[in-house]
């Protein structure tokens, strides 16, 4: 018998997600050209980390490149900013009207959009990662195959936040609140917790399975967690500090009723006992 805290736990278990994912595809034919990691001084691989923005292939077509005539879009941007200029300066001297300045400057807006799309489709050649994350498919293809539209490049997730879809028994709905933090544990993890937290609650039961949805956001800066494990969660629903607790396994219960023996002078005696609080220990 001593004094010590005690946590109670609403036990629940599920699949870790990443919090974010992308499949990456081709948005033209070209070339396949595997990029450099910069970290690594090799190329990308499965399991290497990438920058947000980071191009991790890039595909080539030199027909592509002459369809966009990004050369020809720029330089006819330059001519209409040109004679915008000139129309303005006749303007003001009384030789054009204003009606030709404002065909100019629509002229200027066209060449301006299409010089914008064209570089659009060009930064299509590279295949860019739109977050941070981990290349967790990385296809084969080999050095400088044409690949099709479409084809596959590259699969990202970013599992240092996962999230984790939850069913809890309609008897909590009143303990587990939105923001309690909650243990996370995997059986590869027999001395790791990781913490997380409730982000989302539903306020309806289910009237087939008797419970009610809810979301975890789960702290996972260190990578231990891998998306697809299946983990248990313990959420703490009531504490209670500088209380009386004894050993879960030297409580007895006979019909409804707990108690346990207490030793003096050499002879065990029952004792009746009302319990409060209860952990796995």
């Amino acid at each position: 018998v001593q004094e010590s805290f005690i946590k109670k736990y609403n036990t629940t278990s599920g699949t870790a997600l990443s919090i974010a994912e992308v499949e990456l595809t081709s948005e033209m034919a070209g070339e396949y050209h595997l990029q450099i990691n910069p970290r690594t001084k090799q190329p990308f691989k499965l399991g290497d980390k990438v920058m947000a923005g980071e191009t991790i292939a890039k595909l080539s077509s030199k027909q592509y490149e002459n369809d966009i005539a990004i050369d020809s879009k720029k330089l006819s941007l330059e001519i209409a900013e040109q004679d915008e200029i000139k129309k303005r300066a006749l303007y003001e001297k009384g030789g054009v009207t204003q009606s030709e300045v404002r065909n100019a400057e629509v002229t200027i807006t066209n060449a301006k959009y299409s010089y914008e799309n064209a570089l659009i489709s060009l930064d299509k050649m590279n295949v860019k990662a739109p977050f941070t994350g981990i290349i967790v498919n990385l296809p084969h293809y080999t050095k400088d195959v044409e690949l099709a539209s479409g084809s596959s490049i590259a699969s990202i997730m970013n599992y240092e936040q996962m999230i984790m879809e939850i069913n809890l028994p309609e008897s909590a709905i009143n303990e587990v609140k939105k923001k309690k933090k909650i243990a996370i544990t995997h059986y590869t993890l027999p001395k790791d917790t990781i913490q997380g937290k409730i982000s989302e609650l539903s306020p309806a039961i289910s009237p087939e399975t008797r419970t009610f949805k809810g979301k975890l956001l789960i702290d996972n800066k260190d990578l231990k967690l891998r998306p697809g494990m299946f983990v248990k969660a313990d959420i703490v629903v009531d504490q209670a500090e500088n209380t009386i607790v004894i050993p879960k396994e030297i409580v007895m219960n006979n019909r409804g009723r707990k108690y346990v023996f207490v030793v003096e002078r050499g002879i065990a005696l029952w004792r009746n006992i009302r319990t409060g609080l209860e952990d796995n220990d």
